[in-house]
């Protein structure tokens, strides 16, 4: 018994030895003839007993009931001497009292046993609770520094790429520049030079554009639109370029629901898409636009696919980074703003190629997104 709880059993103890000793005097001091007070006297015994056993265990049940036995087996011997009848049943009661309180304390130390195992289950669990969570704050820390020093290196990454697709048009500038700046430049060759000039801002000027349309999130204006309709539209869009290529556009349209989504950037993601197929195919090319639904995933596909000479395989895994291109004049940022509206949708673009016949790009964009 712990120091603490000492004190609260010797009055626990103190009370069953009071309560023993009360019941064996009633006992004692009630005549015989009052019989049915001796059998309710009798039954009082069953109090302390059980208490003691609740209390103290299988010891202190089989302690209590050899008190009780002690205490009125003289009442037994000296006050129903004779009565053989009656000593018989009270020596039974006596007997009881001791298997009474051995099962009941023996139950009852069990269940003390059982209760301290899972209360140091539970202060176990408690302690790797508390343990993981510690591991878990710290592994939340590590993900977030992670996050933020992968955000950096992208920055520095995207920065770099930046400045070098920027080098380029401003080295141009500055060259033709020069030249102008020069005496004895022919009246005839200058047009052609500022000619150069406002080409090359004009592609600086796209560059930083699209950049900028890529990095800097947009809010997304969502509505009920027609999928079929905004594709057609496209189509006619961009028919004169597509015939001024010597490419023909076809368009196959599913059954659609309609869509609640930013109609104005899926159009600009269908268009970068649509622009690249018509630039890739070869004269007298097709370049077919198909959409359909899965109902059960509860998707929306559209399906780009050119004639051209396809996409070599180790281009297809950046095809969809910044600035790769595989186009001279390309600033590279068409398929990444592409991605990053269709994602921004909930919806996922993939691409597929084989060299020779073409790529298709696949947008899939949910019902519900």
């Amino acid at each position: 018994m712990a120091p603490a709880s000492r004190p609260a059993g010797l009055v626990k103890g103190g009370a069953l030895f009071a309560c023993v000793v009360a019941i064996s005097l009633l006992h004692y001091l009630t005549p015989l003839r009052l019989g049915m007070l001796h059998d309710i006297f009798q039954r009082l015994y069953y109090i302390p007993i059980i208490l003691a056993a609740y209390w103290f265990g299988f010891r202190g049940g089989i302690g209590c009931a050899i008190l009780v036995t002690v205490a009125y087996a003289p009442h037994i011997l000296f006050q129903w001497g004779g009565h053989i009848a009656m000593e018989m049943e009270k020596y039974l009661e006596v007997i009881l009292y001791n298997v009474v309180g051995g099962i009941t304390g023996f139950l009852s130390q069990q269940e003390r046993c059982r209760r301290e195992e899972l209360e140091r289950t539970a202060q176990g669990l408690e302690d790797s609770y508390r343990q993981l969570k510690t591991q878990s704050e710290l592994i939340i820390r590590i993900e977030e520094q992670l996050r933020r020093a992968e955000r950096l290196s992208a920055l520095g990454e995207l920065s770099a790429i930046l400045a070098h697709e920027i080098r380029n048009p401003l080295a141009s500038i500055r060259g033709t520049a020069e030249i102008l700046m020069e005496q004895g430049v022919p009246a005839e060759r200058r047009g052609e030079f500022l000619e150069i000039l406002v080409k090359e801002s004009d592609r600086l000027n796209r560059v930083v554009e699209d950049f900028l349309r890529m990095a800097r999130p947009e809010p997304a204006d969502k509505r009920e639109c027609d999928i079929n309709e905004e594709l057609a539209n496209m189509v006619t869009l961009l028919s004169a370029q597509a015939g001024s290529c010597g490419v023909s556009l076809d368009l196959s349209c599913g059954t659609l629901p309609r869509l609640v989504a930013d109609p104005e950037k899926l159009r600009q993601a269908f268009l970068n898409i649509m622009l690249n197929a018509i630039q890739a195919s070869p004269e007298g090319g097709a370049v077919q636009v198909a959409t359909s639904f899965d109902r059960e995933a509860g998707l929306v596909e559209i399906r780009f696919t050119d004639q051209g000479g396809g996409i070599a395989a180790d281009a297809i895994a950046q095809i969809f980074e910044p600035f790769f291109t595989t186009k001279g004049n390309g600033t590279g940022l068409g398929l990444p703003i592409t991605k990053k509206i269709v994602e921004g949708h909930g919806g996922s673009v993939a691409a597929t190629s084989e060299p020779g016949r073409g790529a298709t790009f696949k947008v899939l964009l949910p019902v519900n997104g």
